[in-house]
């Protein structure tokens, strides 16, 4: 298909349809479209991260923060269905559970949930918990909406990087690697939320790049790429890595 906005707008509804919960339904669906959709996740990040957002500040409004926090993040666990959280907990298991690179493809296809998924999936959540209600109410919407859509251009740039190892699975359709074009559509939408921040919080990419290569290296070296499993288990990782390098970014400046 030619660039046009018609086409661009379906690959966004596409991307919409396949990691949210939200009902968009087409006539005719092909799934290759849903590769052409890769280079609109950061932008459904920012969706997600806008909805977020704004049920805390509807509910900080009568509620304490860290209620609203919570009412926050079950909102967008609710919104796109648990997508990403899943990922983590099997990619995790598999992980840390298998010790040879079909051990670790077999477990991560496993429905059950692990000790080593379980542990990772509790400590995930509190650390997203606790990075975000040590900030100030009024950042805390920009930092969610930043949080999601960076998290969801580290998961493009694993895909961009390295090569789908499995042959068959839900995330099979975006097994194809992405040109130049898509990644830098998909970086304009990653690091958009970020004019909105101070330029002090900058910093706060240190974290999320040391956390991209580190996890990155291990899957690369475990299975010799990416999983569906792995990109929903980078986002998370790093959507909380960008949360505490914030903390830490305030830390360091106030003490300049």
């Amino acid at each position: 298909m030619k660039f046009t906005l018609q086409n661009q707008w379906h690959y966004f509804l596409t991307a919409v349809m396949f990691f949210t919960r939200i009902p968009i339904h087409f006539n005719h669906f092909d799934e290759a479209d849903l590769n052409k959709a890769t280079r609109f996740f950061p932008l459904v990040g920012i969706l997600v991260g806008a909805i977020g957002a704004l049920v805390f500040w509807l509910s900080d409004i009568l509620l304490p923060l860290e209620v609203a926090l919570l009412l926050s993040m079950a909102s967008t666990i609710l919104l796109t269905g648990a997508f990403h959280e899943d990922g983590l907990t099997d990619a995790v298991d598999g992980l840390g559970g298998g010790w040879t690179r079909e051990q670790v493809l077999t477990i991560m296809v496993d429905s059950r949930i692990g000790s080593y998924g379980a542990t990772g999936l509790v400590l995930v959540l509190l650390t997203k918990y606790q990075a975000l209600s040590y900030q100030s109410a009024v950042f805390i919407p920009a930092s969610m909406i930043a949080g999601h859509s960076l998290s969801r251009l580290c998961a493009v740039l694993v895909m961009f990087t390295q090569s789908y190892v499995k042959a068959e699975g839900k995330s099979k359709p975006l097994a194809t690697q992405l040109n130049i074009k898509e990644l830098i559509i998909a970086t304009f939408f990653g690091l958009l939320p970020m004019v909105f921040l101070d330029i002090k919080f900058l910093a706060a990419l240190v974290p999320v790049a040391i956390v991209w290569l580190l996890f990155s290296a291990k899957i690369k070296a475990r299975i010799g790429g990416y999983t569906g499993d792995c990109l929903g288990a980078m986002q998370q990782l790093t959507e909380i890595a960008f949360y505490v390098g914030l903390l830490a970014s305030t830390a360091l400046f106030l003490k300049i």
